[in-house]
């Protein structure tokens, strides 16, 4: 691979065929892309002649719901084909457009089947389970149907429900104006690096400054961050006010009886699985502490400071791993996943699910996203790092989910809620973690390993319950009549870190105002599922890993459950029972393990 990077980031058409994905197993050029485009808006037409049909009886709900299917596989199709296209090289001006045009069409597929839920909720009680029993074609709409008559207590007349969705747009506005303000309006001043030199500071670096080697580096980057917000932190709390009285508004409007209820209830994930979260890592703090406590005596600190919490405890293994090298690694370590599973991951490799390489103009990061009717594709930036061979494990877990997903099961039921979309890549990066430490006996680069899984447990169920934690406090404050202030946020974030971090952290004034940089608390009670996500995989892996074949078996069952059920209850058939407190101690369990070996080793 060494090849492509000579000479700086490639043009597109200098990346080898065989790194790029096959975009033209889905349309052989664009003109057959515009052929579906012009077919999904004649089928929109079509189905707005369902409307004010559906309690004609069984046959015709049928109908509608088939029509259905039909454009939302053949619309995502088209908008897939456009965004990926486009992000392959975001210059492409003709792509852009497609993909834009695209944006609208979604819309426009959403108007046009919006009537079908509305509907069945009107008909009278039975109508719907009458429709069930008497046609058999319907069966694969059981869960859809089941899921829509779930929201009937919480969904009011059609003039009201017409008022609420006036008033959505209203309620983006706080995200909106923390979004621009954070994003870009709000400028930080300049701090010295490890060289000295003056560089200014920025969300995208403000990380890589707080892992600096040089404490001084840390600690300007860490006080200019929070300095900066500290003086707008009063138009910050007045926008998450306005979020969180905009999520008691509509959880009042719909008969629920919290905002966290009424965010919970899609899923339908009962609160105790949200408060099962936090009082279970509440309860297993002492490791979090000791890695404290090993930090600060690794790093030779007097004082451990919130500024020091993203520094290395070892110093960057050089672990180069080409694209080839990672490849192999990868479906090594997801062998006890079983032969099926490695040879279906395989065809990532050969089939064009993948694009590999940066290049000119493509989007940054990676991700996997497909339809249906297409490949589960993955967007790279591969850069022969030990980093992108996990970010490789991680995606590929995403696009196995889907492809075992959608081959399995009907449009209808084939796409996985995001309560579960976290645990397949993440059980892939835990196998991947394992294999890693079974096969490494040099002494840095095990301890680079090791620290960089802490710093993902950490990171990812520590930092993000008390995230959970704070999210709920803060409506549970103001639905009893108290609203916040910035005095409140900042004295609340800076309790729930004196907790989590334990006796030997300090914890200054200036973390209390992180609170303000999390747009997170924008999204209505979403981190928790981080936690839920990671603990679930963590808990399937190590069972996967203990050789148990009924547990790989259900685990792949898991795969190909996708939308079927409840996501508790698909996880439950799973193995893994998350009103439990099990697999988040479980998941600490792993976190101790290794934290043992980390003190023992430095």
């Amino acid at each position: 691979m060494t090849e492509v990077k000579k000479g700086g980031v490639p043009a597109r058409q200098e990346i080898q065929q065989k790194y790029k994905w096959d975009l033209e197993s889905v349309y052989a050029d664009d003109a057959g892309w515009e052929k579906d485009f012009a077919k999904v808006k004649e089928l929109s037409e079509k189905i707005k002649g369902y409307s004010g049909r559906l309690g004609e009886g069984a046959k015709t709900l049928l109908e509608c719901l088939k029509l259905r299917d039909e454009i939302m596989v053949l619309g995502a199709q088209v908008i897939v084909f456009a965004n990926l296209r486009r992000d392959e090289d975001t210059a492409h001006s003709k792509h852009q457009g497609m993909a834009d045009r695209a944006g609208s069409l979604g819309v426009e597929l959403q108007t046009a089947v919006s009537f079908i839920e509305p509907e069945l909720l009107s008909l009278e009680d039975g109508r719907v389970s009458g429709f069930l029993s008497e046609e058999p074609g319907l069966d694969e709409y059981r869960q859809f149907l089941n899921n829509v008559l779930r929201r009937k207590p919480h969904t009011l007349s059609p003039r009201e429900e017409q008022l609420l969705a006036m008033a959505g747009e209203m309620d983006d506005a706080p995200y909106n104006i923390f979004s621009m303000l954070n994003n870009a309006d709000m400028r930080f001043p300049e701090i010295s690096d490890e060289s000295g030199e003056k560089v200014e500071l920025s969300h995208g670096r403000f990380i890589k400054y707080m892992q600096s080697q040089d404490r001084q580096v840390r600690r300007e980057a860490y006080e200019a961050m929070y300095t900066t917000y500290g003086k707008v932190i009063n138009t910050l709390a007045t926008s998450l006010n306005s979020k969180i009285k905009g999520g008691m508004f509509f959880a009042r409007a719909r008969n629920f009886a919290s905002s966290r209820e009424a965010a919970l209830f899609e899923d339908n994930i009962p609160v105790s699985v949200y408060d099962n979260v936090i009082d279970t890592i509440n309860a297993n703090l002492e490791p979090l502490h000791r890695y404290v406590s090993l930090k600060k005596r690794v790093l030779g600190l007097e004082q451990i400071s919130m500024h020091d919490i993203y520094a290395p405890l070892v110093t960057e293994a050089k672990l180069e791993v080409p694209f080839e090298t990672g490849k192999d690694m990868v479906l090594t370590a997801l062998a006890p996943l079983g032969p099926e599973y490695v040879r279906d991951a395989s065809k990532a490799f050969t089939q064009g699910w993948i694009d590999v390489y940066e290049n000119k103009g493509k989007r940054s990061g990676a991700y996997s996203w497909g339809s249906y009717s297409t490949k589960p594709f993955m967007l790279l930036n591969y850069d022969d790092t030990l980093n992108s061979a996990s970010t490789l494990a991680h995606e590929l877990g995403h696009s196995m989910h889907s492809y075992y997903s959608r081959s399995t099961l009907p449009p209808s039921m084939s796409e996985y809620p995001i309560f579960l979309a976290e645990v397949a890549s993440t059980l892939n990066e835990a196998l991947l973690n394992d294999h890693l430490l079974k096969v490494t006996t040099d002494k840095q680069k095990r301890l680079y390993i090791i620290n960089e899984y802490l710093e993902t447990i950490r990171g990812t169920v520590y930092r993000q319950t008390l995230f959970a934690e704070f999210e709920k406090e803060i409506y549970a404050r103001s639905e009893a009549g108290k609203p916040m202030t910035n005095e409140d946020f900042s004295a609340l974030w800076l309790e729930l870190n004196k907790k989590y971090y334990g006796p030997e952290m300090e914890v200054d004034d200036l973390i209390g105002m992180e609170w303000a940089r999390i747009p997170h608390f924008y999204y209505n009670f979403y981190v928790y599922k981080y936690v839920t996500g990671f603990a679930a995989a963590t808990c399937l892996a190590q069972n996967v890993l203990a050789g148990d074949q009924k547990a790989t078996g259900r685990y792949l069952q898991f795969l190909k459950s996708g939308g079927s059920d409840y996501p508790l209850n698909i996880l439950k058939a799973a193995g893994v029972d998350m009103t439990e407190p099990k697999p988040l101690v479980t998941t600490l369990q792993v976190f101790s393990k290794l934290l043992a070996e980390l003190e023992q080793l430095l």
